[in-house]
């Protein structure tokens, strides 16, 4: 037996000799492919190139193009700018405000979403938040398809709004 011990281990020896294959090469050429899996990082994609986007107040801005059929709204460029990462946009709802069209459950497949009131107060529901007066001066942010709607606005009130991405879906639910 301790004859065939041996010889094993001779042929191993031999086959290496004959080969030229060294125990540290193939270790070191594994821990190079590891490394390498280690330091490949997906790439994430590049953004497109963002232009500058001026906007100067001009009421013939104001059209009644936008989600809904009460508002006027004001594009103030940043979609094209940011090539549709964001958009913003100044609203006027329209007055007399009219619960039966304005109050509709609904939420938007947005990134994020943000309100500042310009002028006026806007009454709102947001789930898990309930009824908010907002008025001059007050700011909020709608998380990514949080249910919510207008009740109520000032014949006056002016929104600026902020959304990511500039495409999004809007749903509009049964309350």
């Amino acid at each position: 037996m301790a004859k065939q011990k041996a010889s094993r281990s001779a042929t191993k020896t031999a086959v290496k000799k004959r080969s030229g294959a060294k125990a540290p090469a193939r270790s070191s050429a594994r821990k190079a492919v590891k490394a390498k899996a280690r330091t490949a990082v997906p790439k994430k994609p590049a953004r497109p190139r963002q232009r500058i986007a001026i906007s100067h107040h001009r009421e013939e801005d104001f059209k009644a193009d936008g989600l809904r059929a009460y508002a006027k709204y004001r594009d103030l460029g940043i979609a094209d700018a940011s090539r549709g990462l964001a958009q913003a946009h100044v609203i006027r709802l329209q007055g007399p405000c009219d619960p039966a069209e304005v109050s509709k459950l609904h939420f938007h497949d947005v990134d994020f979403q943000m309100v500042y009131v310009l002028k006026g107060w806007v009454k709102t529901y947001m789930d898990g938040q309930g009824e908010t007066l907002m008025k001059e001066g007050s700011a909020w942010t709608q998380p990514p398809k949080i249910k919510h709607m207008i009740l109520d606005y000032s014949d006056d009130v002016e929104l600026l709004e902020v959304i990511l991405p500039a495409e999004f879906k809007t749903v509009e639910l049964k309350a």
